[in-house]
């Protein structure tokens, strides 16, 4: 039916590739609403995408999700390069592969509590060294796809400790993640992805903090997407994220209390597909409207996702 043919959703980060906190440590960026329809999706074969990604977020919270005063703006964009490989070798009855995405970003940042900033730059490197997807399951007597994917974040963006805003994190970053979709009709799909993420320690902080290290607290992130084929080709749903910081974050080694951070998006999105039964490529489309922030940035985020599979 979609023989050797690989659909493995964008694995990616924040709206922007950058965060920024009203506080002295924010978790790194993460898979935010980046992927959506039919995730759990993939076959044997290669991917690669593209997506550009566009962020403004007008306020910042405080942690208790009460706006902070002044006026505070931070707008990024970003252009993501992610090449994809599942293999026809099969383990545990999954299919196994790998993947790695590059980002680019510009980042603007006009804030009350921080130096005005802008940056640009390559980001951090996101590997995924293995992951293992099923194809052939189902769930309720309805097909079922799922996928397990170990990604891990490396330090190798553009960063500096004497900038309140950096297009990278020095940390390193583990975010292992889930990813199913079901159908439970011929059009009708339900797709979601579950994240854990653990962050190391950063020995090269923000000089402002007069601090030898600081260390982002661990995070549970999920993604939830619906759609329907209004037309052939042509989907229409809607998809939405949630993060809920788990741990605090730490400033030489010491627990800052009330530092976690909280934030939910929801919104509408559609994806086109084009198949020529060898190739095939999609656009997906898709906007977030947040809400319930707590120690973040607060906004409305567009996400426009170009894939081709061989």
């Amino acid at each position: 039916m979609r023989n050797s043919i690989s659909l493995l959703a964008f694995c990616a980060v924040l709206p922007g590739f950058v965060t920024v906190k009203a506080g002295p440590v924010n978790l790194p960026p993460v898979n935010l609403g980046q992927t959506s329809f039919e995730d759990g999706v993939a076959y044997p074969g290669w991917l690669f995408e593209e997506t550009f990604d566009y962020y403004h977020a007008g306020k910042f919270n405080d942690s208790d999700g009460a706006k902070l005063p002044g006026q505070n703006r931070l707008t990024t964009a970003s252009a993501v390069t992610h090449l994809a490989y599942i293999s026809d070798y099969k383990l545990f009855g999954g299919y196994v592969g790998g993947e790695l995405l590059l980002p680019l970003v510009d980042a603007d940042l006009d804030a009350s509590f921080a130096p005005e900033s802008h940056d640009q730059g390559v980001g951090d490197l996101i590997v995924s060294p293995f992951l293992l997807q099923w194809n052939d399951r189902q769930l309720f007597g309805k097909p079922f796809f799922q996928r397990v994917d170990l990604q891990m974040v490396f330090p190798t963006g553009k960063y500096g400790s004497s900038r309140a805003l950096n297009i990278g994190n020095n940390v390193v970053s583990v975010n292992p993640d889930y990813a199913f979709t079901i159908f439970p009709s011929r059009k009708l799909e339900f797709s979601a992805r579950l994240h854990y993420l653990w962050n190391s320690q950063n020995d090269r902080p923000y000089v402002g903090l007069h601090a030898s290290s600081i260390q982002p607290g661990q995070a549970f992130h999920a993604n939830v997407a619906a759609s329907y084929e209004i037309l052939k080709r042509l989907r229409l749903g809607i998809s939405g994220y949630a993060l809920q910081q788990l741990t605090d974050d730490k400033i030489n080694g010491n627990a800052m209390a009330g530092s976690e951070e909280r934030i939910f998006g929801v919104g509408p999105g559609l994806a086109y597909n084009q198949d020529n039964h060898q190739d095939k490529w999609w656009v997906t489309l898709n906007t977030y409207f947040e809400t319930g922030a707590e120690n973040r940035p607060q906004g409305i985020g567009v996400i426009l996702r170009i894939s081709f599979v061989f």
